[in-house]
């Protein structure tokens, strides 16, 4: 089954459509503690503290995300991350209805697995997207989330879970609003969004400016 990577399919449209206005209202009506919830369950990488920050906005279901993930995101650690200079942050901006439910299993597992979610997930990307329909789909994820501890009672009721989904498209309303993100992967070094491509050679030159 082939996935149009890089539209928002009608599922999301329509889901975004009806809560947008209320999540853009509350955005806006929130104080900064409120507004923080989503920043407070980050999936990073890296020490807290490290001078330099890099966001990375992905869709899960993205191949030049996946690429990216695979290839370009060791480089930083090994050249960064382990020396303390990077911290890597990674948030879901889901670009169709099944990164959409993939974004939602990160949450729902323990936060030491989620980076090895991630990793399974773009590793594997072409198999688990391949079903037919959607439940195969669905039952692609359900067995790579089973080895990571989340059961098929409990993969079930994330996928349905109200808070989840409303943080992954709050987010997603405030990337497009703070970053003018539209495509993925998008990149953001110390809140400045990375102009070309997102090769290593290239988030390397910005970052040497920084240190």
């Amino acid at each position: 089954m082939q996935l149009e990577m890089f539209k928002l399919n009608s599922y999301i449209k329509i889901f975004i459509l009806v809560k947008f206005v209320l999540i853009y209202l509350s955005l806006n009506q929130m104080s900064y503690a409120e507004n923080s919830v989503i920043k407070n369950d980050l999936v990073a990488i890296g020490n807290e503290n490290a001078p330099i920050k890099i966001k990375v906005f992905s869709s899960l279901t993205c191949p030049h995300c996946a690429a990216f993930h695979i290839k370009v995101i060791p480089k930083i650690k090994a050249e960064y991350v382990k020396k303390g200079i990077v911290q890597l942050i990674f948030i879901d901006f889901p670009l169709d209805k099944f990164a959409f439910n993939a974004s939602k299993l990160l949450y729902c597992l323990n936060k030491e697995k989620r980076i090895s979610f991630l990793d399974s997930v773009y590793e594997n990307q072409e198999q688990w997207t391949s079903g037919s329909n959607e439940n195969k789909i669905n039952n692609n994820l359900k067995n790579m989330v089973k080895n990571l501890g989340l059961n098929e009672k409990q993969f079930d009721a994330c996928l349905i879970n109200e808070t989840i989904s409303n943080k992954i498209l709050t987010s997603r309303i405030e990337a497009h609003k703070k970053y003018s993100v539209e495509s993925t992967p998008t990149i953001i070094i110390n809140e400045k969004k990375l102009e070309g491509s997102a090769s290593f050679k290239n988030i390397k030159k910005k970052i040497e400016k920084l240190i």
